[in-house]
């Protein structure tokens, strides 16, 4: 097979070099014959025609069948190429400018400042280097080419036999197993379309992969396409990939290294080593059977390189502090400043010793006590009072588990719902000295009870939340109404799937941390609702901004007379109800723990004078854990709000 790429120029001069044709005919109309001056004697048909009409032979006319069938012919084909010229104009209106975008060679890079200008993150490959197709490893390129595009020399820029071949092998399947896509289509894409799933944006896809074709060379395209392409972690770009899993260049990367770097394009986020090190290998096995297949390699060389695994990743360097916020933060960029075209300084809320103190707290606390425990994983947010994020601890070790527990898990937050159940029994005319029952409670089939399986008789409302009460809390939901209930949450800004039924007095459904605790924020501030954001500027290399964080307004969401009820009740919390190992001498702290069935999930959110923090505790998979929670919880918190208070000589009142 002949590895040069076809150039269109060779085409168009084969097609130069056809003999011409003659486009004018001199020759007289068939069946016409010019007067002489002198005629002869008459013709045959002359004779003939001077016969009767009735003893002549009948004759097809031009105007029969066969030449309005053919008119009809041309008519519609007319306009169908009129219509087909509509349609493709239609779709490529408003494509892009692939010249432009094809000369930007590399991803431009985020950089991510803390709250005080230090440098935090970066993403893109800021320190990878741009690489010709023709320098890269050639165990590299045909690892990438038998995995993505076998035919990427032959084909056009859309491969029909490999669509024909993944239509088949998805319907012998049952389902999506083979994709279509070359890796023409693939740049394409990926430099100047959006990921949306549309047919206007897949035949785009096409007309560009087309024009690419017309207009690069095979090794321009997949210059294009190793040095664009996103490989997980943060990079784009084999060089930069490769100097983050192996920490060399992408020229010396082993043949096992390079099947690594071929099979990520699938699925970044989950095969890249720093994920998942057991999905990497398994999918980097399956590139070197391709390569295998391919005939690009023997299967001699692929045992032997498979047989490199132990060794190809010296280490993966540990996870920078604050990447979890790091990742939660990149996710938003491109909302504010749109297309990323430049290189991009970010300017954040997070506070680098409030980080450090999180992930301290949770690092000693779970290493002391997870065991103990039975709870794997923990995640922790910390935030100022108008929603800036100053700490956000997603997980455990984010080289081995990346996903932000913190941001993005959803968790049944249990008794920590409570206080929005209370502020709505404030607003059905209840007050903290209110007496209602803790007795056992039925509404319709459910019977609910409390924690300690005790009851207290008749409570006042502030020792039902200070205690955890769930009857307490059923019969405030009911007498407030659970509709009421549920606007009260939203309106301070709880997010989820909440229903009205008789279990959302105790949290049956599903929050984030980072939710949850932004919605404690009212009690916090003075009854104003906030959002939680990580950004406050964004400007490019030159200076140039391009999003600065506007003031919110003011939001308020409860009345002074609420927010000091709802003060005295939570600080009874830790005071002397179920918050108190978060108590500590001459200090105001407030909070609400939280404990769901079985002790899946535990919780506390509190705050101090300046600080609103939520800790989480628990398994992914949902495994029920020790009741002795709040202990820990109490301890990372505290760890939290005082570590960086305790170095600048602050304290909450």
């Amino acid at each position: 097979m002949d590895s040069s790429p076809r150039n269109p120029q060779d085409l168009r001069a084969s097609l130069d070099s056809r003999p011409s044709v003659s486009s004018v005919d001199d020759s007289e109309p068939p069946g016409t014959r010019r007067r002489s001056k002198h005629p002869g004697p008459p013709s045959r048909s002359a004779r003939r025609a001077r016969k009767p009409a009735a003893s002549r032979s009948p004759r097809r006319r031009r105007g029969g069948f066969p030449w309005r069938a053919l008119r009809l012919f041309l008519v519609l084909f007319t306009w169908m190429l009129i219509l087909g010229i509509g349609v493709v104009g239609w779709f490529a209106h408003d494509l892009p400018d692939p010249e432009a975008e094809a000369r930007v060679t590399r991803r431009p890079s985020v950089t991510l400042l803390a709250a005080d200008g230090r440098e935090i993150a970066a993403f893109g490959d800021l320190h990878g280097e741009t690489v010709r197709a023709r320098d890269a490893p050639p165990a590299l390129i045909r690892a990438i080419l038998a995995t993505e595009d076998r035919r990427f020399l032959e084909h056009f820029g859309v491969d029909v036999w490999g669509i024909l071949r993944a239509m088949i092998t998805n319907l012998r399947a049952g389902h999506v197993v083979q994709g279509g896509s070359t890796i023409t289509q693939q740049v394409a894409k990926n430099l100047f379309l959006t990921q949306e799933r549309t047919f206007r944006r897949k035949i785009q896809e096409v007309l560009l992969s087309i024009w690419l074709e017309r207009s690069f060379t095979k090794e321009q395209i997949l210059t294009l396409y190793i040095n664009r392409v996103y490989l997980g972690a943060g990079t784009h770009g084999v060089d930069a990939a490769a100097r983050r899993y192996f920490q060399v260049g992408v020229r010396d990367i082993s043949i096992y290294q390079a099947a690594l770097l071929a099979g990520l394009p699938k699925a970044p986020s989950r095969f890249n080593p720093v994920a998942s090190p057991e999905r990497a290998h398994s999918r980097t096995l399956e590139v070197l059977q391709n390569m295998v297949e391919a005939g690009w390699l023997t299967p001699e060389a692929a045992k032997a390189a498979a047989a490199e695994a132990p060794n190809a990743i010296p280490g993966i360097r540990r996870a920078a502090a604050s990447t979890y916020f790091a990742d939660w933060v990149l996710e938003q960029v491109d909302d504010y400043a749109g297309a990323r075209d430049r290189d991009l300084i970010v300017q954040t809320t997070l506070d680098l010793a409030a980080q450090q103190a999180a992930e301290k707290a949770v690092t000693e606390v779970m290493d002391a006590e997870a065991g103990s425990l039975n709870a794997k994983q923990a995640a922790l947010v910390a935030l100022n009072f108008d929603g800036a994020v100053r700490a956000m601890v997603g997980g455990r070790d984010h080289g081995q588990a990346p996903f932000n527990r913190a941001a993005q898990a959803r968790r049944q937050p249990g008794s920590a719902f409570k206080p929005f159940v209370f502020l709505a029994g404030l607003e059905s005319g209840l007050a903290p000295e209110s007496r209602l029952e803790d007795t056992p409670i039925t509404v319709g089939t459910w019977s609910p009870g409390n924690y300690t399986k005790r009851y207290r008789g008749n409570v006042s409302m502030t020792e039902a939340l200070a205690l955890s009460l769930n009857t307490v809390s059923v019969r405030i939901t009911e007498q407030a109404g659970r509709g009421h209930v549920v606007k009260v949450a939203k309106r301070l800004g709880v997010v989820g799937d909440l229903a009205p039924h008789p279990s959302i007095a105790l949290g049956v459904f599903e929050i984030s941390p980072l939710d949850l605790t932004t919605a404690y924020a009212p009690f916090a501030n003075g009854g104003q609702a906030v959002a939680p954001y990580g950004i406050v500027t964004i400007t490019d290399r030159d200076g140039a901004l391009l999003y600065q964080r506007q003031p919110s307004g003011d939001r308020p969401v409860m009345t002074p007379e609420q927010i000091e009820a709802m003060n005295k009740m939570l600080e009874a919390v830790v005071s002397w109800g179920t918050g108190k190992g978060a108590a500590l001498p001459g200090k105001v702290v407030r909070g609400k723990t939280g404990t769901t069935q079985e002790y899946r999930d535990a919780w506390f959110v509190g705050y101090t004078n300046a600080t609103l923090a939520g800790v989480w505790v628990g398994n992914d998979d949902s495994t029920p854990h020790e009741k002795r929670h709040r202990r820990v919880l109490a301890d990372a918190y505290l760890a939290t709000v005082y570590g960086d208070a305790a170095v600048r000589g602050e304290g909450a009142r």
